[in-house]
């Protein structure tokens, strides 16, 4: 049977629970992944550090063929995106920077200093998202930036801030769309400390003067994104759940969740809804923690799904923004890339076509056990026929057909770098 076949017997199925599949995939088609630079490089940024310093980030595995240059980077995300259906967005970091070689501090980058991403991305059609980096910089040994009690380090971290919102206004003019700037910070303790509210009162204080700067959201957006420990903050992180929460609530920011910045048994998805209340917009990051935020590769797990299901049932895809934050260097980096993107879009499509109007109906009625009975149902319906479908009528590889594509690049590119 052919996919256009599967497809229409999938398409009658679900029509019988009042699901329309066509509906489905337009939405699909609309909604962008924002996905992470750094998995190409395991997080080592364009400063010429080579790798990844501080920050309770740990990159790990050596599988060959590390993107190196900014070039090599853009060649294969580029490679990388034929492969996945829809239309998605590219994240950096400011330390993705091009200096021309001449390294500048990062309280002194400028726009011009990431035109060459603008450029490439103009020419994909594709938007950028930004964010500060805070790690892997002499002024972060330690472990505080804009928490710190020394106000020299504070005032380098908020002018680095500064002009990253700049330059993120920057994008989403150059771009035309809003380009999400984040900004994460590694601040904590690794044991106990004596004072936790001094720091927290000092972030509040850098955060209010890095944000004094008024920017039409219409060309950026500042999100802040809250950790409860990490690796060397084990016992205290400065900017918690509970910090960020409240910070973005009194000031107008977004929020942000990271799927791997909670306890191994907490889940993001149903947060969700109890934010949007209150919050105009959220920024969720996708991620894949075992046991600890060591941010593995995206899969289309029960909590993936969690997470896109919540946003569905909220009917949320104009008011929570997702970017994924996974780098794996343990396996080739690509095929990181494709599994993590496509993953995350099979769990928004197993969002949309759950019968959400008959299952909100019965629990409206009262009729608990229909409830139970067709979200169980909705498990086995012929998911994966609407999936090719979307894959094909977005040019991309259907099932494992990616597999030789990337092992060739691979082959005829990976393995011939230094």
């Amino acid at each position: 049977m052919n996919t256009n076949q599967r497809y229409e017997d999938a398409r009658e199925q679900y029509a019988a629970l009042g699901v329309d599949t066509d509906a489905a995939l337009k939405t699909l088609s609309e909604f962008p992944v924002s996905i992470n630079c750094w998995q190409a490089d395991d997080v080592a940024g364009l400063e010429g550090a080579g790798q990844i310093t501080g920050g309770g980030i740990l990159a790990t595995g050596n599988f060959p063929g590390k993107a190196r240059t900014a070039e090599q980077i853009r060649q294969d995300f580029e490679f990388a995106h034929r492969l996945i259906p829809g239309t998605h967005r590219f994240n950096l970091h400011a330390s993705y920077l091009e200096h021309g070689g001449s390294p500048v501090d990062r309280d002194q980058i400028e726009p011009k200093h990431f035109q060459g991403w603008i450029d490439w991305a103009r020419g994909l059609g594709i938007g950028l998202d930004f964010n500060t980096t805070f790690f892997s910089h002499p002024k972060a040994n330690d472990g505080f930036t804009l928490s710190s009690r020394d106000k020299t380090i504070r005032d380098f971290w908020i002018e680095h801030g500064r002009r990253c919102r700049r330059i993120a206004a920057h994008m989403g003019r150059e771009l035309g769309t809003s380009c999400m700037q984040n900004h994460w910070i590694p601040d904590g303790w690794k044991d106990l400390p004596a004072d936790r509210l001094t720091h927290r009162e000092l972030l509040v204080e850098s955060l209010d003067t890095m944000f004094t700067e008024k920017i039409d959201p219409e060309l950026t957006r500042d999100a802040v994104e809250s950790k409860l420990f990490g690796i060397g903050s084990e016992s205290y992180v400065v900017g918690s759940h509970e910090f960020y929460l409240a910070y973005a609530l009194t000031r107008g920011v977004v929020f942000c969740m990271d799927a791997g910045h909670y306890h191994p048994t907490e889940s993001i998805a149903e947060k969700v809804s109890a934010l949007l209340p209150f919050l105009p917009r959220l920024l969720l990051h996708v991620s894949r923690p075992v046991r600890w935020d060591s941010d593995h590769v995206v899969l289309f797990d029960d909590e993936t799904r969690a997470i896109l299901r919540e946003i569905a049932r909220a009917d949320g895809w104009n008011r929570v923004d997702v970017a994924v934050d996974f780098f794996d260097g343990s396996i080739n980096r690509i095929s990181a890339w494709v599994i993590g993107i496509r993953s995350t879009m099979k769990a928004a499509l197993y969002a949309l076509l759950e019968p959400r109007e008959l299952i909100r109906g019965a629990e409206d009625t009262g009729r608990l056990a229909d409830r139970l009975a067709l979200q169980e149902e909705a498990k086995t319906l012929p998911f994966g026929a609407v999936w090719d479908r979307f894959c094909a009528q977005e040019d991309a590889p259907i099932g494992t057909a990616w597999l030789a594509e990337v092992e060739k690049y691979e082959q005829e590119t990976l393995l011939k770098r230094n």
